[in-house]
């Protein structure tokens, strides 16, 4: 399902990032586990086109070797004393927003779009889905098999940000994310200030909405944003670079909700049955074929993110292929 890719200038380099404990395993035996899940993460890269032998195969070996002290116990490990409103675990963490005063610096920054929510999905939180685990373990893994600048704060860590579409802040990020799409409801300034964005350069990725029901009202209010008879959603075919980019990604990971795949068994994906079946990644473009909105339906890939040290089986199974989607995005936004 997946395979190296190569097509971007942005590689792996040949050292890690350095970052080794900020997602250390919930388990009272942490060697034990920073072992098994070390393992893990070196096979499944194995599996999916990251040789031992190649680049991508080396840095993710030193980076599960970084894990290590040498008295065999894990290295050092995240302070547990960093700021609640912006590194909680469980609690509702407040929003990380923006210091108006810091500069554009062209580093990778997750930017995360807040929004006022107007129904209920099940499972789902609003805007506030996955945060904020899944943007900070994902600017760590990005930084870490990707050769790309990422954004740190003064303390090290990763400099991920929430945004409103009415802040002047939003311009200064190229990429934004959204969660639970199909509870959001845009007021018209919103709705102008995400066209200008859009058609100014910036990329919008919408992950995390199952069921026709979600998807048609998605689709109304980005087709309010961008007019669908000028900028239609079309399906993103296996060719097209962002599928290509590091990964080839040839099936698109259907990755539910940790809380629905351990209810149901841990081993149904669908999180509404026959209906979400089938995942999706769709697009919209511009004239020029530039990719303005991602979004990936029938598919929680954020999850994987977000829960990668909660469960060994669960970060096997999804955690890597949602890297995989997530790592090809960030590589796209960057090179386009």
């Amino acid at each position: 399902m997946f395979g190296r890719g190569g097509r971007s200038g942005i590689g792996v380099p040949p050292q890690t990032s350095g970052y080794t404990g900020g997602m250390r395993p919930r388990n009272s035996n942490r060697a034990l586990a920073y072992t098994v899940a070390g393992l893990a993460l070196l096979t499944t890269a194995m599996v999916f086109g990251a040789g031992e032998g190649s680049p991508a195969g080396a840095k993710i070996k030193a980076a599960v070797s970084g894990l290590f002290a040498a008295n065999g116990g894990p290295a050092a490990a995240e302070p547990t004393t960093a700021p609640a409103a912006q590194y909680g675990r469980r609690r509702r963490t407040p929003p990380r927003y923006p210091d108006p005063r810091a500069p554009a610096d062209g580093d990778f920054v997750f930017a995360r779009v807040e929004y006022e929510k107007v129904r209920d999905e099940f499972l789902g939180q609003g805007w506030y889905t996955d945060y904020p685990t899944g943007d900070r373990n994902f600017m760590t893994r990005f930084d870490e098999f990707t050769a790309a600048q990422v954004s740190r704060t003064d303390s090290g860590y990763p400099n991920h940000v929430v945004v409103e579409l009415f802040d002047e802040e939003l311009f200064k990020y190229p990429f934004i994310f959204m969660s639970d799409v199909g509870t959001v409801r845009f007021d018209s300034i919103e709705v102008e200030r995400l066209r200008e964005y859009l058609l100014k350069g910036g990329f919008l990725w919408a992950d995390d909405f199952w069921g026709w029901l979600a998807w048609d009202y998605w689709s109304h209010e980005i087709g309010r944003v961008l007019p669908p008879d000028e900028y239609p959603i079309f399906d993103i075919p296996p060719e097209h670079p962002i599928r290509q980019m590091l990964y080839d990604i040839a099936e698109i990971p259907q990755i539910p909700s940790i809380q629905w795949w351990r209810n149901w068994g841990r081993y149904t994906t669908s999180e509404r049955g026959a209906e979400s079946a089938i995942p999706h990644l769709r697009g919209i473009s511009d004239k020029d074929g530039r990719l303005l909105v991602l979004m990936s339906h029938d598919t929680d890939i954020a999850d994987g993110w977000e829960r990668e040290n909660d469960d060994f089986e669960f970060f096997d199974k999804f955690s890597f292929p949602a890297y995989a989607v997530g790592i090809n995005v960030g590589v796209y936004v960057m090179s386009h």
